[in-house]
């Protein structure tokens, strides 16, 4: 599980442009690594929105933006393409990424307990060791939230 201080579980996924993205490239840069459930949809939209307007504040702490879903390679492309995302969504078709995250999992959708995603981000510093987890995610707001946090990383 996740826990603020140890390190990030190193991984490798498949980026929207194809090329192989793991962890341990970001290595001296902080990694804002969020997770969320369908490309193009209402939430996630709203997510991903947030993060594409405040990249430039997020690059000048120091900090690259990754999106993670089931999504596959073409959808992220299209999700992107409409929105004009500006950072790197990657690809975890089995999603063994996010349950080594938490970010898969029991959840209640419309009144049902179900599994699945679970909208979560996870702030990973410099030397990749966890800076802080943010377990359940509500998509409005989040992104300036996470900004916040970054500012407070400065040290």
């Amino acid at each position: 599980m996740i826990e603020v201080g140890k390190p990030a579980p190193d991984f490798t996924l498949v980026a929207d442009d194809g090329r192989k993205v793991s962890l341990k490239d970001f290595r001296g840069k902080k990694v804002v690594l969020y997770f969320y459930p369908k490309d193009d949809t209402p939430g996630c939209t709203t997510e991903a929105c947030g993060f594409r307007d405040v990249l430039p504040d997020v690059s000048s702490e120091g900090a690259v933006v990754l999106g993670v879903s089931r999504d596959d390679t073409d959808s992220h492309v299209r999700f992107k393409e409409k929105y004009g995302l500006n950072f790197t969504l990657l690809s975890d078709r089995d999603a063994n990424v996010h349950r080594t995250y938490g970010a898969w999992g029991e959840k209640v959708m419309y009144g049902k307990t179900v599994e699945g995603v679970i909208r979560s981000t996870v702030l990973v510093d410099e030397d990749g060791r966890i800076a802080k987890h943010w377990p359940r995610v509500k998509p409005d707001g989040h992104a300036a939230e996470v900004l916040e946090a970054l500012a407070a990383t400065k040290g």
